[in-house]
Order: structure tokens, then C-alpha cells, then sequence
């Protein structure tokens, strides 16, 4: 692509050096690969510096570099931005050909039900006759293709390069509060975008609830000019962003308990797989829920109403729920010999955590065992309430290791002993190797109990533990099969 079609609408100044006819054969922001004739993007990072690989990139045949800072002496052009991350967002689309303008784009966001409600979306899209890809936690599906996930919301250049790839007519996005942070959805519009719910979840990085929720807003200005917002208003947050989006004149539908809501919850009439009665205008229908627990009813709705907006009727779309299969990961349910139900789920806030909490008590769980670990290097806040919360249900709270990132895993047992001893006066058991804390629970489980092995849900464990599994569920799947169990 040529230097002046690449940096169209992109703020930066101009180089004594620039040539509008230099030809760019990509774009990258990792120096190491860099190959001939390639912009480089140096983006301030967490960890690094881009800046100070500009040489490199300059030596692996970077034709020209943006960047923030003040760099002189080079040999190639330098294109000085306030803003690399953005810059790096709008050259992606521009090198594509901002492929998101070919597709339906619905972006949703939320600390739970992302995944889930994206999930629904897709299989009742794709129900109707319409292709639909979706990126997000699990995974990318890309024209009926698996392509494995490395962030809820990924990098521009992965990202403007999964749309052009796209042939689907429906393009559906997670989109992380890191990647409306970090500028990733820089140069996309949306035709719909979903609020679930807000939490406690991330405040090690955005310092308070109240700029975690103002970040998650900003992509509400990411609307096309006849876009709609689809809000969960069931919850103080999604009430506050209603008001906000209605007040500045864009086009909002809400789904929720009140009779000012589009879509109202106006009963549940069964618990586990629930069967619930709404109302749609002047409409009132029973609808059956394909997951279990209060929370996939507002997941569902959200998914409804959306695709009740796209054209898809709410008779048509409900329909079209009995053949869902559910979520990896996402609330996963296998039996026990003994008459336990195992459950592996990716909850890993107080919110979610409570929500499954719910579900058990509702089916008359004779006790609650709970395996939970947490991340090393994450959100050191929420740990506490968690455990607490735990503590407070649970008949036996296991506590474990998730993935270490890099903390000593002395370190890291320290740091459960630390939490039982505060907010679970003790009373849990703490096994750092997270195959045998399941196993240890398997061993035990008796009739009637139910087991939440929380955190992971689908992904796969980062270091090595003593039985052959990879992951949560396939830890449970060799318990399953297993005659002779692995002992200590």
C-alpha cells in the first residue's frame, strides 16, 4: 500500500524525508518480525518499550517507523503521533481496507456473559441462514473455521486482519475493557452493541469501579449513526449507561424487570433449565432457557432482543434454542459416580461465583464444594471478598493454583495461606497442584453435593501438574475414566 493511502486520517508530523509513493508491504509493532519493507509501529507498552527497538526494526528492513516520542537520526522516515496505539488501530483498518464496513457488527461487553451471550447470538444468527463470525474468549470462528483465541479482544493488526478474512455476512465481537483501553476497536464501528453487567473485576488496572465502568461506555461511542445499544438494565450499572446513551440521542433498547423495558422478565416459572415468561411490545410469550442459572436468563435475553432488532423473530429465535449445545467452559456439567455433579465454569469474579452459588441452592445442592484458584499478578482486591464469599457457602473450599504468570509458586502458596488464614478463618484446605485438588474432591464427593471448579472453564493449564490432563475438563474426564487413581 502507498505511504499517503496508509496514514489517511491519521494525525502525525510530517518527516523532511516523507514519500507519499513509498510502497508498505505490512505493518507490525514487534520488531522482531519485521521483514523488508514493513512500517514499524513503537508502542509504549506494559512490559517494554517499542521505542527502543527502532534500530532493530530498522535493521530487519523496517521502511519507516511511527512513534510518540522525539527520535531523530534515523534513516528512514519517522512519523511522530500523540498516539501510537491508536495510529497502530487506524493503520491496520487502512491496510486492510477496513473490512469491518462489510460486515453487521455487534461488539459486546460486560464483566460476565460475554462469551455466553455471544455463543446464543451465533448459534441463532446462524439458525436464521445468516453466517455469522465471532470473536472472543474461546476461540475465532472465521467462515466456519476455528481459530485459536489469544485475548478476548485481539491485537488491530490480528484483528482488522480476521474481518478482512471474514466472508460471514455477521461479524460478532467480545470486546475487553483492555481492548477499548488500548485502542483495539480504533477504526470500527458497530451496527449493535450489548452491556451485560459490571462487576469487580480488573481494578488492578483501572484503579476504581467507577473508570472500569467509563471505559466499558466508550464503546457505546463506537456506534454507527443508526446503531443500536442493547443494555441489561436489571443492574445499577446498566440503568446509569441507559441514561447516559439516552440523554446524547442514541438509539437504546433495554431488557429487564421493569414495564419501561423493550423486553421484560415478567416471571421465572422453573429454576435449573428455566422456563420464563416475557414480554416483547405488546407480546407476551414462555420462553425455554438452553442453560442453567439466572444469570444465562439475562444472557439469553440480551441475545433475543438483539437478533429481535436485526429482524429475526422472537418466536423464530426461541425456537431455534432447543438445539444449542451450550459454551465451552462455561458452566460444563459432568456426573459422579457417587450422584455429585461436577461443574467446571470460567467464573472468576464474586458476581459469576454467586451466580453459580444460586443454581446449586435452587437444585438443593446437599453441599457446595468449591475448587478456586487465583492468577498470579492480577487483581489482588477482589481475592478477598471472593474467598470470604466462599467460605460463607461452601461446605469444603479448596484452594489452589491457577496460573502462576510468573509468581514463585512458594510465593504463591503464601499467598493462599495469607487469604484462608484472613477470610476463611482457616477452614480451607489449600492443594497447590490444581489436578489433584480436583481429584481430591472427586475422591470424596458424595450424593447430592455440588463441586465448582472455577476460573479456567476451556483454557489450558500454563504449567505442569501431576495428572495427564491440560485443562479443567480434561482433568475431570481422566477422573472419569481412570481405574487406577494417581496417588501423591
Amino acid at each position: 500500500m502507498l505511504m499517503d493511502e496508509l496514514l489517511k486520517g491519521i494525525k502525525f508530523a510530517q518527516p523532511e524525508s516523507h514519500d507519499p509513493s513509498m510502497l508498505i508491504q505490512g505493518i507490525q509493532f514487534n520488531s522482531r518480525k519485521i521483514r523488508p519493507g514493513d512500517l514499524f509501529v513503537a508502542i509504549n507498552g506494559f512490559s517494554a518499550d517499542g521505542h527502543r527497538y527502532i534500530n532493530q526494526a530498522i535493521a530487519n528492513g523496517a521502511a519507516a517507523v511511527v512513534g510518540e516520542q522525539n527520535v531523530y537520526g534515523l534513516n528512514v522516515p519517522y512519523y511522530q503521533t500523540s498516539d501510537s496505539r491508536k495510529a497502530l488501530a487506524r493503520l491496520a483498518s487502512n491496510f486492510y481496507g477496513h473490512p469491518s464496513k462489510n460486515h453487521i457488527m455487534i461488539g459486546i461487553t460486560g464483566t460476565n456473559g460475554k462469551t455466553t451471550t455471544a455463543y446464543l447470538l451465533k448459534h441463532i444468527i446462524e439458525q436464521s441462514g445468516i453466517t455469522c463470525s465471532m470473536i472472543g474468549t474461546v476461540n475465532n470462528m472465521i467462515n466456519n473455521q476455528a481459530i485459536q483465541s489469544k485475548n478476548t479482544t485481539p491485537d488491530p493488526l490480528e484483528l482488522q486482519s480476521l474481518l478482512a478474512e471474514s466472508r460471514d455476512e455477521v461479524v460478532i465481537m467480545e470486546v475487553s475493557s483492555h481492548g477499548i483501553e488500548q485502542q483495539r476497536v480504533e477504526g470500527i464501528l458497530f451496527d449493535y452493541t450489548l452491556f451485560t453487567n459490571l462487576g469487580n473485576d480488573h481494578l488492578d488496572y483501572h484503579e476504581s469501579l467507577e473508570a472500569y465502568f467509563n471505559v466499558k461506555a466508550r464503546l457505546f461511542k463506537r456506534m454507527k449513526s443508526q446503531g443500536t445499544a442493547i443494555i441489561a438494565s436489571h443492574n445499577e450499572w446498566g440503568k446509569k449507561l441507559q441514561k447516559r446513551l439516552s440523554e446524547s440521542g442514541h438509539n437504546v433498547l433495554t431488557f429487564g424487570k421493569q414495564s419501561e423495558d423493550e423486553m421484560q422478565l415478567l416471571n421465572v416459572c422453573t429454576e435449573y433449565f428455566p422456563t420464563i415468561k416475557v414480554r416483547l411490545g405488546d407480546t407476551t410469550d414462555f420462553l425455554q432457557i438452553p442453560l442453567p442459572g439466572m444469570h444465562n436468563v439475562w444472557n439469553t435475553l440480551g441475545a433475543l432482543l438483539t437478533v429481535q432488532k436485526m429482524g429475526i423473530s422472537l418466536k423464530k429465535a426461541a425456537s431455534y434454542l432447543s438445539s444449542f449445545n451450550g459454551v465451552p467452559g462455561r458452566f460444563e456439567t459432568f456426573s459422579h459416580p457417587a450422584g455429585a455433579t461436577f461443574i467446571v465454569d470460567y467464573a472468576h469474579t464474586e458476581d459469576a461465583i454467586e451466580y453459580c452459588y444460586q443454581t446449586a441452592e435452587r437444585e438443593n445442592a446437599e453441599r457446595i464444594i468449591h475448587i478456586l484458584g487465583f492468577r498470579g499478578k492480577r487483581d489482588l482486591s477482589k481475592r478477598r471478598d471472593i474467598v470470604a464469599l466462599c467460605s460463607d457457602v461452601c461446605s469444603q473450599l479448596i484452594l489452589t493454583f491457577d496460573d502462576l504468570n510468573g509468581v514463585p509458586s512458594d510465593r504463591m502458596v503464601e499467598e493462599l495461606q495469607e487469604l484462608n488464614e484472613d477470610f476463611a478463618d482457616g477452614s480451607a484446605e489449600i492443594i497447590p497442584d490444581r489436578t489433584k485438588a480436583i481429584q481430591h474432591a472427586w475422591e470424596k464427593a458424595e450424593n447430592g453435593d455440588w463441586v465448582f471448579i472455577t476460573g479456567k472453564g476451556q483454557e489450558t493449564y500454563k504449567q505442569s501438574f501431576k495428572l495427564p490432563a491440560s485443562t479443567d475438563i480434561q482433568t475431570i474426564q481422566f477422573l472419569k475414566t481412570s481405574k487406577d487413581m494417581v496417588t501423591s
